[in-house]
């Protein structure tokens, strides 16, 4: 028996969500008294995966079947059902990423498991199996009883603290190939959009709305986020005037994210932002309007003229960082 943890990467590097999930298997295999074993797959080395045993997997499990090289939900969740099958698995844990959130049920499916979507927290094992998730946009949180011999779990993105030790994982290599009915899909080409650092995964976001006036001022945001070492986002209004790329709408009609510092500027703060937003660790504020929304949701607020306040944090960030 064992904790199995899904292993995300791109382009043949590890996601920093994966180190997470990784620590959190490894904390709750060392609860259930079961071995923390990752599983990975596609086009990656064998020296990446090695670096996983520094966060608590014992073993890597590597299924690099030509039919696996590229991502497809139904034959991911059969690579990962069946390693979870031989490992025998009572718990299988995966990022709650995009590109998971149509596999994960799948898994949950083939393996007749219980699910659980969008986990903040450590599971409370000391009296049955619960876990916690947010609820109604953010808005409450919910406790949820599994009582399934087999569990699948997502974990939110920063949610967890990854904790990097010393160590090697073993790596074997598994020979799954995907069934016809799992391999419909055919990926003939993917292309990377952007260098840019990815929103669910940032650590730190910069977010602005129509506050800017124009897109001829986003290069302050630009510079703002730079200097922060942080992601770029924006509100659904000034995605949908072209300002900014759709990629870039967080929300709950975009990206929900869960990052250590949100800074949303000139953004007033409509409930639909909120439930995308609300799981960060700490939100700050900058909105000439005293009366915004956004304020009681926020940790630090600044009321003002952002075209005036921007430079000036920019300006003072890149100050800090110069004495430091």
């Amino acid at each position: 028996m064992s904790v199995l943890v899904y292993v995300e990467h791109s382009e043949g590097k590890i996601k920093k969500s994966s180190f997470e999930a990784t620590t959190y298997g490894k904390d709750l295999s060392v609860m259930l008294n079961l071995p923390c074993v990752a599983v990975a797959i596609g086009n990656i080395s064998a020296e990446e995966l090695k670096l996983l045993g520094a966060y608590g997997a014992s073993k890597v499990v590597h299924c690099n079947s030509p039919e696996l090289s590229s991502f497809s939900a139904q034959s991911y969740a059969g690579a990962v059902a069946s390693v979870a099958a031989e490992e025998k698995a009572k718990v299988v844990l995966l990022s709650a990423s995009f590109s998971v959130k149509g596999m994960a049920p799948r898994v949950a499916v083939k393996l007749q498991a219980g699910f659980a979507d969008g986990v903040i927290s450590m599971a409370d094992v000391s009296s049955g199996f619960k876990v916690r998730k947010g609820a109604f946009s953010g808005k409450a949180f919910a406790n949820i009883s599994m009582y399934s011999d087999i569990k699948v779990i997502t974990i939110s993105p920063n949610s967890y603290k990854i904790l990097k030790g010393e160590g090697s994982a073993e790596v074997v290599i598994n020979s799954y190939k995907p069934g016809a009915e799992e391999n419909k899909v055919k990926v003939k080409e993917t292309i990377r959009a952007t260098d840019k650092i990815s929103l669910p995964e940032a650590e730190i976001v910069v977010s602005a709305g129509r506050g800017m006036k124009g897109p001829e001022n986003w290069g302050m945001i630009e510079d703002l986020a730079a200097s922060l070492g942080a992601a770029l986002a924006c509100s659904k209004p000034v995605a949908d005037a072209g300002w900014r790329p759709h990629s870039e709408h967080v929300g709950q009609t975009g990206v929900t994210i869960s990052p250590n510092l949100y800074i949303a500027i000139g953004i007033s703060g409509a409930i639909q932002h909120l439930a995308g937003v609300s799981s960060s660790k700490t939100i700050v504020v900058i909105n000439k309007d005293p009366e915004a929304p956004f304020f009681k949701a926020a940790d630090f607020g600044i009321v003002g003229d952002a075209l005036e306040i921007v430079p000036k944090l920019t300006d003072a960030v890149k100050r800090f960082k110069a004495a430091h």
